[in-house]
């Protein structure tokens, strides 16, 4: 057995380094001394264990010691009572949106949309969310680069384009576009597949199909009205059952689900009886509408929406449409926890211009509703169970959001108990000692 000295120790790799180190990434990692959280329970567990991590894979958990591999190319990462837990999930993320502004999302060239993007992928892995669930965007040629390990980032679940109603919430065109020629050509959003636009049952079944041709492990249709829509109010309900029902169909051909957005109790109801299996937002929902939920099993992925430092504030009348969501917020999350709703944490920052810097201050805002080590399993073993849903399209095949052994190696050691001190999650640049993706340390402060 060959001894290394830790990889990466006392730096963070950078991305002009990361191609070269990642080659030479151990096969085998040993962590000694940790409390682990294990992202099934809201608690830490009470002894210390030693973890071993053999290529990308959890292989065993045990309070004595562990003997690895005899061929091991080991690196030991002494825990010193530290806290290791599973990489964050961001349920409903939007890799390529966030480092743009809307203007640039509807005008900017593919390849700037593009490298914008790798850094805020690179910044999501580096605030310990290891995988994120994106809800609508171009994102398959990031995903690419970052499975072929060209580039750090997040493990992406991606939806492809969300599917839009002419006039809803995601019909980018401007007024002069209006109405379309069947000899025009589409607009800068089709075309760069940031959304589709499809009225009607048979043309709904079409861009289905399309994005799971293009490579999507869920789908996402806009069922209602939003905040950040240029058109559509947010009391507006989009599509109709039959339309939302060819999606369905198609998405369940395919071995995988539809989610919405949807703010309304009508929305939430009519995609509810088409079939869907979870819904995003829902911070305007009745609680007639919160027990259908509960009784069909359906997934809430709910965002902390509140009017304070962490919201992108709008102006004119889409102010007005996110202070009714804010308003909202409290209601939605109190009934979900009354009728033990099957929640799941996202953030949803859109046209933020930054790298989604708020991205874990949202998570520890949640602090509001929860309990920290609640907090952590919503975002961890809760959203990995959601990602669960994509069945056959699952592209990993292993447990996510969860430290167990048979999971992937997903890791954070963190310097403190989170459990305790959710504020630790809000500095990942200190708290967070070691990330650990797929097996791979992608960086390390210990000495």
């Amino acid at each position: 057995m060959r001894l290394k000295t830790c990889l990466g120790c006392g730096v963070v790799v950078l991305a002009s380094l990361w191609l070269s180190l990642a080659h030479a990434a151990d096969k085998a990692v040993l962590f000694e001394n940790v409390f682990v959280f294990d992202g099934r329970s809201s608690e830490r567990g009470r002894s210390p264990v030693n973890v071993l991590v053999v290529g990308d894979t959890i292989q065993t958990i045990s309070a004595a010691p562990i003997a690895p591999p005899a061929d091991a190319d080991l690196t030991r990462v002494a825990g010193g009572g530290r806290t290791l837990m599973p990489g964050l999930i961001d349920a409903h993320w939007h890799s390529m949106l966030i480092g743009q502004k809307l203007v640039d999302a509807m005008t900017s060239d593919v390849g700037y949309t593009n490298l914008r993007a790798a850094q805020v992928a690179e910044a999501t892995l580096m605030r310990g969310f290891t995988t994120v669930r994106d809800m609508g965007g171009p994102v398959q040629g990031l995903r690419r680069a970052i499975e072929e390990g060209r580039f750090p980032g997040p493990r992406i679940f991606p939806s492809g384009a969300m599917i839009s109603q002419t006039g809803g919430h995601g019909d980018f065109r401007l007024p002069h576009e209006v109405p379309r020629a069947a000899s025009q050509g589409l607009s800068h959003t089709e075309l760069t597949r940031t959304a589709a636009i499809a009225d009607g049952a048979d043309e709904v079944l079409r861009r289905t199909r399309e994005q799971l041709m293009l490579g999507a492990t869920q789908i996402k249709l806009m069922a209602g009205g939003g905040v950040t829509s240029i058109y559509d109010p947010i009391d507006a309900t989009q599509y109709t059952q039959d339309e939302i029902r060819a999606a369905v169909a198609a998405a369940e051909n395919w071995g995988t689900y539809v989610t919405v957005h949807a703010y309304t109790s009508r929305a939430v109801q009519v995609a509810i009886e088409a079939g869907v299996k979870a819904v995003e937002h829902g911070q305007l929902v009745d609680e007639e509408t919160v027990r259908l939920m509960a009784q069909k099993g359906i997934w809430w992925s709910l965002q902390p929406f509140l009017d304070n430092e962490l919201a992108n504030p709008q102006a004119g009348a889409n102010r007005v449409k996110q202070l009714m969501v804010a308003a909202g917020t409290d209601r939605a999350y109190a009934l979900a926890r009354k009728h033990a709703v099957k929640v799941a944490f996202g953030t949803d920052i859109l046209f933020s211009g930054d790298n989604g810097e708020v991205q874990n201050a949202r998570l520890v805002s949640l602090e509001r509703w929860y309990p920290p080590g609640e907090v952590l399993q919503i975002a961890t073993g809760n959203n990995g169970a959601l990602l669960e849903l994509t069945g056959e399209r699952n592209p990993y095949r292993k447990p996510l959001g969860v430290v167990a052994e048979g999971a992937l190696a997903d890791l954070l050691l963190v310097d403190g108990d989170p459990t305790a001190d959710l504020s630790l999650i809000k500095r990942p640049e200190s708290s967070f000692v070691l990330i650990m993706k797929n097996g791979r340390i992608y960086k390390n402060l210990l000495p």
